[in-house]
């Protein structure tokens, strides 16, 4: 030793001597090549063969240690590739989320519009009924009917219900427009023609929102139904939209006198 009076602390003191007798193992139980011979003489192999033996085990060792480093490069290499694809992979994940929900909101969007219009549209009602009640008053049918369709409405809840709502609505509508065009003196009234006013503005706002709800249900639409982005819908559970269907495609006329 170096220095011999160098002393060692308890606690790695276990450690040297468990390594010291791990390299005296490996020494006493390995043999020189002359040692070798020397034993192969004592069974009658010649040396060249002992020789010969030798540079066969040290070859196939180094090449099974060549294999296992081969191996393990390539377990490594598989690793990152297996990771590059993984990263990959949940970029793509989000983005064609992200791509997705944008969509969706855009639809929701569209249908709010959509649905103030359709809540504008309702709202006319009452003043329908005021205009039928003051110029027609045994017209209980056509009042009952025009509350009907706007309670209708007012209890609907999902874009199908509201959908549904509204037919009942443009029939009451209709039915009020018919009874106006029998009855002159509701026509010429101003009050008549200022609410036919909203009337027409209105379904002109609406049939606009429509169709770009309707834009909108179909750009997100084919954005979930398309492979691999319906892989990405189906996990998540974006289902597809409906569109909504115009109920009454007539623009009302405004009556003049």
């Amino acid at each position: 030793m170096n220095n011999p009076e160098k002393r060692i602390p308890e606690d790695i003191a276990p450690e040297v001597l468990e390594l010291a007798s791990r390299y005296y193992a490996d020494r006493t139980q390995s043999y020189s090549p002359s040692e070798l011979v020397a034993a192969g003489k004592e069974v009658d192999i010649p040396a060249e063969f002992i020789e010969q033996a030798i540079r066969d085990v040290e070859a196939r060792h180094r090449q099974q240690q060549e294999k296992q480093q081969r191996l393990a490069h390539l377990r490594q290499r598989l690793l990152i590739i297996g990771a590059g694809i993984v990263t990959a992979l949940a970029v793509w994940i989000g983005w064609t989320y992200n791509s997705i929900q944008s969509s969706n909101s855009r639809v929701e969007a569209a249908w709010a519009q959509v649905e103030n219009q359709l809540q504008r549209r309702a709202d006319l009602i009452p003043n329908l009924v005021n205009v039928t009640q003051a110029y027609a008053k045994q017209e209980k049918e056509l009042v009952s009917l025009l509350e009907r369709s706007r309670q209708a409405y007012l209890q609907a809840d999902t874009p199908n219900e509201k959908a549904a709502a509204t037919i009942q609505i443009n029939q009451a509508i209709d039915r009020f427009r018919n009874y106006a065009a029998a009855n002159p003196q509701l026509q010429s009234s101003q009050l008549f023609i200022n609410l036919q006013y909203e009337l027409t503005g209105t379904e002109n706002r609406l049939a606009v929102e429509r169709m770009r709800y309707n834009q909108a249900v179909q750009v997100y639409n084919q954005k979930i139904q398309s492979f691999p982005n319906s892989v990405v819908a189906n996990t998540f559970g974006f289902e597809k939209q409906e569109y909504f269907q115009a109920t009454n495609t007539n623009v009302p006329k405004v009556f003049k006198e």
